[in-house]
């Protein structure tokens, strides 16, 4: 009767010796665990309020009841505020004929209540340059797609001011405003950070330049509002030599170098944030993907944050953590960004969110979060091979993942399985030989929860993989628990491949809307069902395809 029940609720007992073994133990505990993954951001903040925009928002807000934080670019370009491809305006800053400052916040308040209104917490990304202050204004609006190179994007946002002094004002003047419209105690809970990518082509200066622009936008915040959190350099990928130096020398600068602003000694420094990313390629006809190149940044910027003891304990943001470069960058162009709409893009967020947690742990550093560089593009081609969350409306399979995250709470506690592939071994070359089978638990008060992915780098069909799960350390006494199994895959918390089985619709019908809305939810492979313990032990077998993702709660 047992086995019965047990299928049922698609969990059946697999002692079969080629079966992953993974066993989670509640008594082995790894420390709180901290919400990393409620960090996301985008390019264009003008989808911020329109109508998908504001849909995703909402539903971000309520993945958990952790503060979810929001990071967009663009916050004080110059332009009509009409969104685009990798653009984003708001005119907050221009003069008159005289020369003197104009602020107005019309756009940036849109944009700013609308995150507030849902309890989200904004990282406000100091940028880019109004087309008044750039010592190279001309050209300023870029108006690129998908099928120009990326750099036509750099244009005179990107570059340095060319008066320190009116920028100095302009920043002050933003943290005034903020104070007097949202509260004191509202915008010192916010992250505010300086530029984006200053050691590439977002910066059309030197790196001393970067730094100098670093003193005064931190002075002038600090002066406006002493309790504000500042960080940066927001710089990409400290995995490569050029990258690392930059990291390194704007560190040495905070902490030592002469401020260009106050002519002290050091900067103030909150936290730290570096980006992070991986590098798809097409091989054979398929994608594979490049996870060891994320891991290498994320390993990089660990350790040398780590090298300073005046600044290891300071809290990290790895301010974008995605598996490539180009959000808007679609698959039509750029075949071996295929991996997003389906399950891939979810495998590879779960495998790799694990090692930033054990990663921190390996440096001793106070690894505050990563955000998630991926949003909605308003009104463009369903499942078009943007790197989203959603599309039109419609939730994509790495959603879920981050619903799954909202599902743990409490503390981490140790999960040992058969199937998982090192840290170390991610970071030399990613999952190039045998999958990836592995797991991340929690323990709350009554609740013992396993995520279990079954990820390979390269997407290419393999049969399932049979999973042996062990959840131990329920209290004693305990003789039954209720099991949730929640799946993504194929067939479950999927809209993409059910929008292909409609037949690609690119203008699905109300009741086709609704069902692939509805696909796009998080899903149980079963209905919940209790189970017998044996000395405050669950076991549980179940099968997880290739990409899969599995969330397995018992709670007692």
């Amino acid at each position: 009767m047992k086995h019965i029940l047990l299928a049922v609720i698609g969990l059946l007992p697999v002692y079969a010796q080629d079966a992953v073994s993974i066993r989670v133990d509640a008594g082995a505990r790894l420390g709180p665990l901290r919400p990393v993954w409620s960090f996301f951001g985008y390019d264009e903040p003008n989808y911020t309020y329109m109508k998908d925009g504001k849909k995703l928002l909402t539903e971000l807000a309520s993945l958990s009841p952790v503060v979810v934080h929001v990071r967009a670019h663009n916050m004080l370009t110059s332009g009509d505020g009409v969104a685009a491809l990798k653009w984003g305006s708001t005119n907050a800053y221009t003069e008159d004929a005289a020369g003197n400052p104009k602020y107005d916040w019309t756009i940036v308040d849109r944009i700013v209540d609308t995150y507030v209104e849902r309890k989200m917490k904004p990282v406000i990304e100091v940028g880019f340059m109004p087309e008044a202050l750039s010592v190279k204004p001309q050209p300023y609006r870029h108006n690129w797609d998908p099928s120009q190179p990326y750099r036509n994007i750099y244009t005179g946002w990107a570059y340095p001011p060319r008066d320190y002094k009116k920028w100095s004002d302009l920043v002050f003047a933003w943290v005034g405003h903020s104070v007097q419209r949202y509260g004191r105690e509202e915008v010192a809970s916010w992250y505010w950070e300086v530029w984006n990518e200053p050691n590439i082509a977002y910066w059309q200066g030197t790196p001393e330049e970067y730094h100098k622009l670093y003193d005064y936008t931190a002075d002038a915040i600090k002066r406006a509002l002493p309790a504000i959190r500042v960080g940066g350099p927001t710089s990409t990928g400290p995995g490569g030599d050029q990258a690392a130096k930059f990291l390194r020398d704007f560190l040495e600068h905070v902490v030592r170098g002469k401020n260009h602003a106050t002519a002290k000694t050091g900067s103030p420094i909150d936290y730290i944030t570096f980006h992070a990313k991986g590098r798809p390629k097409v091989v054979d006809g398929h994608v594979q993907m490049g996870s060891e190149f994320q891991m290498r940044d994320v390993n990089k910027g660990f350790e040398i944050v780590a090298s300073f003891p005046e600044l290891k304990k300071t809290p990290i943001i790895i301010g974008e953590s995605d598996p490539e470069g180009c959000a808007a960058c679609s698959v039509r162009f750029n075949p071996q960004n295929a991996y997003r709409n389906g399950t891939m893009y979810s495998s590879y967020t779960a495998a790799t969110f694990a090692r930033k947690y054990e990663l921190a742990a390996k440096h001793g550093i106070n690894f505050e979060g990563a955000v998630t560089w991926a949003f909605e593009f308003e009104d463009q081609p369903y499942f078009d091979g943007f790197r989203d969350l959603a599309t039109n409306g419609i939730d994509k399979p790495v959603l879920n993942v981050f619903r799954m995250y909202g599902l743990m709470h409490g503390e981490r506690v140790k999960a040992e399985t058969s199937g998982a592939l090192s840290t170390d071994q991610m970071v030399a070359s990613g999952v190039k030989d045998k999958p990836d089978i592995n797991a991340m638990a929690t323990r709350g008060e009554r609740t013992l929860s396993a995520m279990v992915w079954n990820y390979h780098d390269d997407d290419t069909a393999a049969a399932p993989a049979k999973i042996a799960l062990t959840m131990a350390g329920i209290p004693a006494g305990v003789t039954r628990a209720l099991v949730r199994h929640y799946r993504i895959d194929e067939n479950h918390s999927n809209a993409y491949t059910v929008w292909k089985a409609m037949g690609s619709p690119q203008k699905p019908g109300a009741e086709q809307y609704a069902a692939l809305e509805a696909a796009g939810r998080l899903h149980m492979l079963s209905s919940p069902a209790w189970v017998m313990t044996k000395s405050g032990t669950v076991e549980l077998g179940f099968a997880l395809s290739r990409q899969g993702v599995s969330l397995v709660q018992v709670s007692w």
